[in-house]
């Protein structure tokens, strides 16, 4: 049993190892999660990630969104109760934005980037899709240098945070 004159430092030390944790992850920042990965094959070995490299393979990654056959009842986390919510919103304003989902998504993730960075990422976005399907293309050692270009690209689209 603790004697009352320790019962102060006992319960301080307990309650600052209980909110620790708690003030460590509030203050690591994380940067939002991607659909976009990218399968680098490096010496070999394949390895998957949201940071490009040279040669990568983009892969667009689309998650699962709940569960729903196994107990025929609908399962979703309220992230995908969200962004479901977000894609009806989406659909109902599309007559007067003109733009679908995908593009209201990419617009949101823009919202606060200063305008020179916004209009950096479209352009980006044109090159970076142009330089992809040159690269399909292309043979032999043209390849390198669009290998090389699309790396510079994909580095300067995530240093953005387009």
């Amino acid at each position: 049993m603790l004697s009352k004159r320790f019962l102060p430092y006992f319960l301080i030390t307990l309650l600052s190892g209980l909110a620790t944790p708690q003030l460590v992850a509030q203050s690591i920042k994380l940067d939002k999660p991607t659909r976009t990965v990218y399968k680098c094959n490096t010496d070999g070995k394949v390895a998957y990630s949201d940071t490009p490299c040279l040669g990568a393979e983009r892969i667009d990654a689309e998650p699962t969104r709940g569960l729903d056959k196994s107990s025929g009842a609908s399962r979703v986390g309220s992230d995908v109760a969200a962004e479901m919510r977000r894609e009806l919103m989406d659909e109902a304003i599309k007559p007067l934005t003109g733009m679908s989902s995908m593009q209201m998504d990419i617009e949101r993730r823009r919202f606060n980037l200063p305008p020179e960075s916004k209009h950096e990422c479209k352009i980006l976005d044109a090159s970076i899709g142009d330089t992809e399907a040159k690269e399909r293309t292309a043979q032999g050692s043209a390849r390198l240098p669009l290998q090389q270009n699309l790396f510079e690209l994909r580095k300067r689209f995530k240093e953005l945070k387009c």
